[in-house]
């Protein structure tokens, strides 16, 4: 890998003399205006221009323009013809192409696969306004315009399928996407220093099918270089022989012999440190199974999943490679994650903080989300089975420094229109990671946990949460700042190991409701979940009404839960519907798993093994609830108040053996007749009522209760506070 330079040594390109733009011009009118001839890198993105640093593409754009390049936008195109992408002319040097924050197909269709009819990243929250597959789309629109044209494809989706990855939408495994795309690089992750490196490069005449060596970026070449030593995957996690037929990659050594950790053999071997890589790891690869072996294989599938999931590490990340017939997808290690003073310079560009002019007044529901949010921090460690965080940020946490944060909460005092003294939030992809990291970088190095907060907290991890607290006063000490709320999500079993973080929390920053996610109640689906048990949420909820109580405060505590996920029984969701019902809780809203590309669940949900612990033959096989009915009916034990549920409640209980809690007492789930007048959803004559919250500590009368989108945490931008109700949750990703 190439040594890594900071996005400020850079010797800007001749073109810096034009200085920065008011906007990233989308025309050519707007490029006469900037006395620009052409436009050396045009941005192609399915979101609209919103220049805000919680948008991807604004970043990308500030960052390129900053190295002195001329950056146009070409925002939501018609993907029906070239002409479209046209309307700026021909780049100098390179198309760069994103979905934009949210993968195309999470965007456009419900986890049931049903169309949605908005997009909270287009004017108007009007849907239909990108393609299916947006990459592979525009990728195909930018070669027709002009075939000559290098193509850089980034942003979230490329992120999540750089190798061969299950679509749930057609319910295969596809190639990598920069096989089908057929583009010249990918850059997967936070792509600043990446994307700086390849125009800079490019620049100095080199194509980006040349550009071998920088991190963080996926590329197909022919032949494998013959200087570099191969090790097959299977010889760091063996698959095993699970099937009757023989394993093409069943391992012919020893574990030790291979340089695994003995420790590395148990059954929790995805939670302790393996020993480091042998020296030489920077001429060496992984060969992980090839697209037609994972394709056809699940076994296989799963191993090569979990392979991904181990080499995330910047520190001791290895290159892999996967055929793709008669290529190979090469996969270059992570990026090296932003310093505090790199990310600082980030957010620090000049971003107007609104949309592009051309929109007028029309409403962009994720830029009214997120206008009077700060996010103060990237990455995640938490390891979530069912989100993409980690898959596309990494585990380390990048953090802003204090006076950046609150520089920028005086810009949006300042500047942002419609302020009126409440920060929306103060967070990323969680709330309290801030300046949290590995005690020993030395011990970081080697380390390959999935997760530095499961099953335990690591006891190397930095738990202190007093660079968060004294923010939080800081911020809202600020003259003109009349609240600062935290709308991200709690990692709650990290807060309750610092007491005077919580009690800062909830005695200041709470407005009136505070959103956790123990995702479910019983041990089975939180254990593919990688998620604490409720004995944490059950310590953190009684120093939420004890410091609510000190501060005279009435205050509530909102649950979310998934429906359907990996490892999750009927039973399950029968013991969590009592638990709802025991505590008093009637959500009003409720989605199932969300199966997207290239997280730990989508792999146990395609493949039936868990990739959490080593896929051999004594491997655990999990169900995963797929048919339409089941996934209805666990998402119907979560909603076991309506009455549209009550007859599909009433069958299966009585199937499992529970007809015992059908009933009119406290105890009984479900009463044994419908209510009077009572029609079918989407009959004529149904009247449906306000959902009601009772329960002790709870919401009161009136109060609806939202529940987890099941869509993957989109990282990146901050989700601000919203009324309970609303279940869109906006976190840009790059």
């Amino acid at each position: 890998m190439t040594p890594t330079t900071r996005l400020f040594d850079y010797r800007p390109y001749w073109a810096e003399c034009f200085g920065p733009a008011p906007f990233l011009p989308m025309s050519r009118e707007e490029m006469d205006q900037l006395g620009w001839d052409s436009c050396d890198i045009i941005l192609v993105c399915g979101d609209a221009y919103v220049d805000h640093p919680s948008f991807g593409m604004a970043v990308i754009g500030r960052v390129l323009e900053a190295q002195g390049f001329r950056v146009g936008i070409i925002a939501q195109p018609d993907w029906h013809s070239a002409e479209p992408f046209r309307v700026l002319g021909k780049p100098n040097l390179f198309f760069a192409v994103s979905a934009g924050n949210m993968d195309s197909m999470i965007n456009r269709y419900t986890a049931d696969r049903k169309i949605r009819h908005d997009d909270a990243y287009t004017p108007g929250n009007v849907g239909g306004k990108r393609p299916d597959r947006a990459v592979i789309v525009y990728s195909q629109r930018c070669r027709e315009a002009y075939n000559d044209v290098p193509i850089l494809i980034g942003g979230i989706e490329a992120s999540l399928r750089r190798i061969a990855h299950y679509d749930y939408w057609s319910d295969k495994v596809r190639r990598s996407v920069i096989m089908d795309a057929k583009a010249d690089l990918l850059v997967y992750g936070n792509a600043e220093r990446a994307v700086a490196e390849i125009a800079h490069r490019a620049a100095q005449g080199e194509h980006l099918k040349d550009m071998a060596d920088i991190r963080g970026t996926v590329r197909v070449i022919s032949d494998l270089p013959a200087n570099w030593r191969e090790r097959d995957s299977t010889t760091l996690d063996q698959p095993g022989r699970v099937e009757p037929h023989r394993n093409p990659y069943e391992m012919t050594e020893s574990p030790q012999s291979c340089g695994v950790s003995p420790a590395a053999e148990t059954d929790d071997d995805v939670q302790v440190l393996v020993v480091p890589p042998p020296p030489g790891v920077e001429n060496e690869y992984i060969l992980l199974p090839s697209y037609e072996q994972v394709s056809k294989n699940r076994v296989l599938y799963a191993h090569a999943s979990r392979v991904l999931h181990l080499e995330t590490n910047p520190s001791n990340a290895r290159v892999l490679v996967q055929p793709h017939g008669d290529r190979f997808v090469w996969q270059n290690p992570p990026p090296i994650p932003l310093t505090t003073e790199e990310l600082d310079w980030v957010f620090d560009l000049p971003y107007q903080r609104v949309p592009h002019p051309a929109y007028g007044d029309a409403r962009i529901p994720a830029y009214e989300m997120i206008r009077f949010s700060v996010n103060i921090m990237r990455g995640c460690f938490g390891g979530c089975s069912f989100c993409s965080i980690t898959e596309h940020e990494g585990r380390v946490i990048q953090s802003r420094s204090e006076d950046s944060i609150i520089s920028e909460i005086e810009k949006i005092r300042d500047k942002t229109p419609g302020f009126t003294g409440t920060i929306s939030d103060l967070g990323g992809p969680t709330a309290n990671m801030y300046q949290l990291n590995c005690k020993s970088e030395e011990i970081h190095k080697h380390c390959r946990r999935l997760s530095c907060v499961y099953p335990s907290i690591c006891k190397n991890l930095k738990t202190d949460h007093s660079a968060t607290t004294q923010l939080y006063r800081k911020a809202r000490a600020l003259p003109g700042v009349k609240r600062v709320l935290i709308a991200s999500g709690l990692r709650y079993d990290l807060a309750v190991e610092d007491p005077e973080y919580v009690r800062e929390l909830v005695q200041h920053h709470v407005g009136g409701y505070l959103k956790i996610a123990p995702e479910h109640s019983e041990d089975g689906p939180l254990s593919k979940m990688m998620k604490p048990g409720m004995g944490t949420y059950y310590r953190f909820k009684e120093m939420f009404e004890r410091f609510s109580k000190e501060a005279g405060k009435e205050q509530y505590l909102i649950p979310y839960f998934i429906a359907a996920h990996p490892g999750t029984t009927d039973e399950d969701m029968l013991n969590l519907a009592l638990w709802l019902k025991q505590n008093g809780f009637r959500p009003d809203q409720v989605q199932a798993f969300y199966p997207s590309p290239m997280a730990s669940a989508t792999a146990m949900y395609h493949s039936h093994r868990n990739p959490l612990h080593r896929v051999d033959t004594q491997s655990e096989i999990v169900a995963s609830p797929k048919g339409e009915r089941q996934r209805r009916l666990h998402k119907a034990f979560l909603r076991y108040h309506d009455p549209d549920n009550w007859p599909l409640l009433r069958e299966a209980l009585k199937k499992m053996g529970k007809a015992h809690l059908i009933g009119y007492g406290k105890k009984h789930l479900v009463p044994p007749t419908q209510p009077a007048g009572w029609t079918p959803k989407g009959k004529p004559g149904v009247q449906r009522k306000p959902v009601k919250v009772t329960g002790h500590g709870q919401p009161k009368k009136g109060t609806a209760l939202t529940q987890h989108t099941g869509l993957p945490p989109r990282s990146d931008t901050p989700s601000p506070r919203r009324k309970p109700g609303k279940t869109n949750r906006v976190r840009g990703s790059r």
